[in-house]
Order: C-alpha cells, then sequence, then structure tokens
C-alpha cells in the first residue's frame, strides 16, 4: 500500500470513529427521555431495560475507544488529526458517564417505586430532563458540524440546568414541611435532580472538546497562563532585604 493509500485509510478510519462517536451520543439522546419516563411513571421494567442496555453502551464505548488507540499506535498521527483522536477518546468517556447517569436515574425509579412525587417537583424534574436531553443535542451537533462557536454557547445554556437544579433543591425541602415527603424519598430525588446535573457538565466538556478539535483551545490553557503569568511576577519581584543587610 502507497503512503497515499495509507493516508486515505486512515482518515477514512477516522471518519468512521467519528460516526461511531454520533452514533454514540444520538443514542444518550434519546436515551436521557425514556430514563425520565421511567422514573416518572414508576415503570419498574422500562427502568429495567435502560439498566441492562447500559452494558451496550459500555461496549460500544470500550470499542471505539480500542480503534483510538489503534490509530494512535499504528499511524502516529500529527496536528489536527492527533487532536481528533485525543479528543474522540475525551468525549466517549463524558458520553459513557452520561449513559451511567441515566442509568442511575432508573435506579433511583426502581428505590421511588411506590412513593408519590408530587406535581411541582415533577414538573422540574421534566424540564431538567428536557434541558440536560438539549445540551447533549447541542453538543453532538457540535461535533457533527465541526461548530466551536456552537460548542462555545454550551456552558452558557447549562447555567440554566444549574438553575433548575437548585429549584429543585428548594422544591424538595418545601414538599418536607408541606407534606411531610419521606427523607429516604427526599434524598433519592436530591439524588436523581444531581444526575441531570451532571449529565449537563458532561455535555460542557464534549463541547470544550470539539472547541479543541477545531482550534486548539482547551479551558485549561487560561489557568496554565495565568500561572504563568504569576509565576513570571514573583520572580521578577526583588528579595527582601536581610537583616544584616538592614542594620
Amino acid at each position: 500500500m502507497t503512503g497515499i493509500e495509507t493516508r486515505k485509510s486512515f482518515h477514512q478510519q477516522l471518519d468512521e470513529v467519528r460516526e461511531e462517536i454520533i452514533g454514540l451520543a444520538a443514542t444518550l439522546v434519546d436515551a436521557i427521555p425514556r430514563g425520565t419516563a421511567a422514573l416518572l411513571d414508576s415503570d419498574l421494567e422500562a427502568a429495567d431495560y435502560m439498566i441492562r442496555a447500559d452494558d451496550e453502551y459500555d461496549a460500544r464505548s470500550i470499542d471505539i475507544e480500542e480503534r483510538c488507540y489503534e490509530l494512535l499506535a499504528l499511524q502516529q498521527p500529527m496536528a489536527g488529526d492527533l487532536r481528533k483522536i485525543v479528543a474522540a477518546l475525551r468525549i466517549v468517556s463524558d458520553l459513557e458517564r452520561s449513559a451511567d447517569l441515566v442509568a442511575n436515574i432508573c435506579k433511583a425509579a426502581r428505590r421511588l417505586h411506590g412513593h408519590a412525587i408530587d406535581a411541582k417537583l415533577r414538573g422540574i424534574i421534566e424540564r431538567m430532563s428536557e434541558q440536560a436531553q438539549h445540551l447533549v443535542r447541542t453538543a453532538l451537533d457540535a461535533y457533527a458540524e465541526g461548530d466551536a462557536a456552537l460548542a462555545g454557547a454550551i456552558d452558557d445554556m447549562d447555567n440554566m440546568l444549574d438553575d433548575l437544579q437548585r429549584e429543585f433543591v428548594v422544591a424538595i425541602f418545601e414538599s418536607h414541611d408541606t407534606n411531610r415527603i419521606d427523607l429516604q424519598v427526599a434524598v433519592q430525588l436530591a439524588l436523581v435532580c444531581r444526575f441531570y446535573e451532571r449529565i449537563g457538565d458532561h455535555a460542557v466538556n464534549v463541547g470544550e472538546r470539539v472547541r479543541y478539535i477545531v482550534t486548539g483551545w482547551v479551558p485549561e490553557h487560561a489557568g496554565a497562563t495565568r500561572f504563568r503569568l504569576g509565576e513570571q511576577s514573583r520572580a521578577a519581584e526583588p528579595e527582601p532585604a536581610s537583616e544584616a543587610e538592614e542594620g
């Protein structure tokens, strides 16, 4: 195989990895409302199905990671191609963890079975689910289209999910005061809202990796720059005089 053919095969494999990640993300987009429905409908059969499905998601994630490692080892990519593979590994990890969180929501559905969730709490859960799904879908679109501007907007969009989490926690306390909600139920519900909030955080991470692919920028660069500037500033400061010199 000639060098040109080898490079063509490499880029074809890169495209295949990208398509597999898009498919993985699309599965997650569909899973979020299904997990929410299992919770709110107290549907144990649906919850069990979603929990079992997480094993398949893990297997698909591992397959993609192994393909990435193989490309790194055999092709020794440079510049933009290297960024695509490194980012792909991070993105797959965030998607897999988000899928775990959906499974956790379904496990909470089993723990909450037989306990009624009042209307206000149900409404906030539905809104959190919709916003988490929206964030993951936006991250998927940004990755599929290589859209750095869209990817950068995800962090601001995540603020709405953070606000909903705080609203939900307040509503739990109000429900405990007025409806005497069981403490263990309250704890489980607090965990559920945390699961949605974490899905949003992982979507933000995916957006940051998309920006890295397109521009080479990662948020850690800002902190590293501040640290280096601080180090340079401290190094430039004159040393304090010793006691002997002062005397």
